[in-house]
């Protein structure tokens, strides 16, 4: 009977504490609040902290959901194993910004097999099973549209479309990159007397596109017919070949163009209304779209989100930058 009473005892205490911990496996006590992680390739580049920024603004206004944000540091090793431990936190929902397609397919696969709602912002990634909804701008058009101002202003410059454009790269093998520089190509490229006669790889970032700048000021001097535009595919990248030209006494031989059109004193629609950037193009944070996404998967029952959402872009030139500063500048 004494031997009977002991193992009754343990049966009711192990009951007793199931709650907590479980009895034999260990149990994870429910959350309070609803877990968001966001996977960002470069919190370093101007655009990736406009997108955090503005989230955090996003999200702050629900008081029951946390949002986690992970700095991948332009790392592809570094961000796949951040989304590997995001997949055991087991968040409501994964957005991911890829820094590279290709390696960030397989753990974003992961994701969603364990069947984490993933959102793919803004970068594809090569399978797009590997995520449930994929929020987008259309770079390709966006360089067709600077394909076209460059020729517009090459023919008003020398009477035709000719001309000689420097071009500065962020990431290869990123659809990014990828489409804003064939976009361009599209339409500068139906004019032979058009020629990109300098690519330097820049990686997004200012100071790397300053050097690669320096680089192609040397390689395309004035008397072997110098520079008529600098095409950054974004707006830091341009705002670099610019100092670079500037150092040089070179800067009002050419025009500089870029992407992203931020607001923000540092922005480049600021750029533009100071007249170092010719024009930029809007490109859209797609985190507004991101956090409403989310909020519906985690509030609406049976929510199915688009596989895919397109946001718009446009051209930010001197006549409409005011406007489209105050529009998009946010604290």
């Amino acid at each position: 009977m004494v031997i009977k009473g002991k193992i009754l005892t343990v049966i009711l205490a192990c009951a007793a504490t199931a709650g907590l911990f479980g009895c034999g496996k260990s149990e994870q006590a429910p959350r309070k609040k609803h877990l968001v992680i966001f996977s960002q390739c470069n919190n370093a580049e101007p655009y990736r902290a406009a997108q955090n920024t503005l989230l955090k603004k996003l999200m702050s206004q629900y008081d029951d959901v946390e949002l986690v944000i992970k700095d991948g540091q332009q790392d592809n090793l570094k961000q796949i194993a951040q989304i590997e431990e995001a997949i055991l936190q087991e968040p409501d929902v994964l957005i991911v910004a890829p820094n590279e397609r290709e390696p960030l397919t397989k753990v974003m696969g992961k994701a969603v097999q364990a069947g984490i709602p993933t959102i793919c912002l803004e970068r594809d990634i090569v399978d797009p099973n590997n995520y449930t909804s994929y929020i987008r701008c259309d770079n390709r058009k966006i360089g067709q549209m600077a394909g076209q101002f460059i020729v517009d202003y090459l023919t008003k410059k020398h009477g035709s479309p000719k001309g000689r454009i420097i071009e500065l790269l962020g990431l290869r093998a990123v659809e990014g990159e990828e489409n804003r520089r064939e976009g361009a190509k599209d339409i500068y490229g139906k004019y032979p007397e058009i020629q990109v006669v300098h690519q330097g790889m820049a990686k997004w970032l200012q100071d790397e596109a300053r050097d690669r700048m320096v680089e192609a000021l040397a390689a395309n001097p004035v008397d072997k017919g110098g520079i008529d535009v600098v095409y950054g595919h974004n707006d830091p990248m341009a705002v670099g070949a610019y100092l670079a030209a500037k150092e040089a006494g070179r800067e009002k031989e050419m025009i500089f163009i870029g992407v992203d059109g931020l607001g923000g004193p540092a922005g480049g629609i600021k750029k533009v209304m100071d007249g170092v950037l010719a024009v930029s193009f809007y490109y859209p944070l797609c985190v507004d779209k991101a956090a409403e996404i989310a909020n519906k998967i985690i509030r609406e029952r049976g929510f199915k989100p688009e596989k895919t959402y397109l946001m718009e872009s446009f051209i930010i030139t001197p006549e409409n930058a005011a406007e489209m500063y105050k529009k998009y500048t946010f604290e």
